[in-house]
């Protein structure tokens, strides 16, 4: 039997540590992953950090980006793979929405719907973050999320507080590491 291909969407984000070099090492550890392919990424957008109490501007800024590309795994493999190589990075699960190495997120699986105890896709909150929408709608300006509509849309609701990460003057990534480049 031959797997379907199916296209994804990802997010990563990352507050601790080199964000933007940590992003872009996630990405091309992902790349390579045998069931994955034709990965690219969004240039990266930087963030105050969200926290169950909301913004907190006090805490380290995050780097946020998308990636979309096309897995023949299933919902659940793909989420083992994103949570081994967030380890890899140093990330750990103490405190809900807290400062973090790596995050990495599953915000869309094809025109799939999952919902279980492990995981929930489309991602429930990608439609109110721009964090989320903002890189999104830079790596593909007719982005529908499933079940909320246009992304332009959605960023125009929830308002854009990103910045471009070339704005960014306290972060070794630069212009020149926007993201892992188109795998194809």
């Amino acid at each position: 039997m031959i797997a379907q291909v199916v296209p994804i969407l990802l997010a990563f984000g990352a507050n601790l540590g080199d964000r933007g070099e940590t992003i872009v090492a996630a990405q091309t550890v992902l790349a390579g992953e045998p069931g994955i392919r034709n990965l690219v990424a969004s240039p990266l957008r930087e963030t105050i950090a969200l926290t169950t109490a909301g913004p907190d501007p006090d805490a380290p800024r995050y780097l946020n980006g998308v990636a979309k590309a096309d897995t023949t795994l299933t919902p659940h493999e793909l989420l083992d793979v994103v949570q081994r190589i967030e380890a890899e990075h140093g990330r750990t699960r103490d405190v809900r929405w807290g400062d973090r190495t790596l995050d990495i997120d599953i915000i869309l699986f094809g025109g799939r719907a999952v919902q279980d105890d492990r995981l929930t896709v489309p991602h429930p909150r990608a439609f109110e973050r721009d964090f989320v929408l903002s890189p999104w709608l830079a790596l593909d300006p007719d982005a529908v999320l499933m079940g909320h509509g246009r992304v332009a849309e959605l960023l125009a609701r929830v308002g854009d507080t990103t910045r471009p990460l070339t704005a960014v003057s306290d972060d070794r990534a630069s212009a020149e590491h926007p993201g892992v480049p188109d795998a194809r």
